[in-house]
């Protein structure tokens, strides 16, 4: 079983059991880390055995698959997580920018809120980068009314053309 099945049964077991609690408390914590320790080098390409990042970032092989996973869509070039063992070389290009709209859209706040994004993204764009995540996120009306003008392009109430 790979590294990646197992982390993803993991998961399944801990939510069927109830340990969720526990189970994730203790991922979230080692989680922060990671990106506290990434943040604070400023280090955003991360090369190395799996099983030793995975040391150095203080977690398991499979826990470190999980950040892995979190992760993958803020890199430059995703990687094949089914493919991956302890042995595997990776290289890990991290897009900050991407990174920060990503932790947003998983509403992490303990990870968005981390101190250590003021030295690697300015305020100034960490706002921006929540404006554009609000943006994109916003809800759009597309229901037309009666009275509305007809989306055929008419010229008429709706409900005199396309609604009648």
């Amino acid at each position: 079983m790979s590294l990646y099945s197992e982390w993803r049964e993991r998961l399944e077991k801990n939510r069927e059991t109830g340990a969720d609690e526990a189970f994730f408390k203790n991922y979230i914590d080692a989680e922060t880390e990671a990106y506290r320790s990434i943040l604070k080098s400023g280090d955003t390409r991360i090369n190395g055995k799996l099983s030793e990042l995975a040391e150095a970032y203080r977690m398991d092989n499979v826990t470190f698959m999980g950040f892995l996973d979190g992760i993958n869509s803020s890199l430059d070039k995703e990687l094949d997580l089914e493919s991956l063992d302890q042995d595997s070389e990776i290289q890990l290009s991290i897009n900050l920018e991407k990174l920060f709209y990503n932790m947003l859209e998983a509403k992490a706040d303990w990870l968005y809120n981390l101190k250590e994004w003021e030295d690697q993204l300015s305020a100034e764009k960490r706002k921006e980068i929540r404006r554009k995540f609000h943006e994109d996120h916003r809800a759009v009306r597309t229901k037309v009314g009666r009275n509305d003008p007809c989306p055929c392009g008419s010229g008429k109430k709706y409900k005199k053309c396309c609604g009648a």
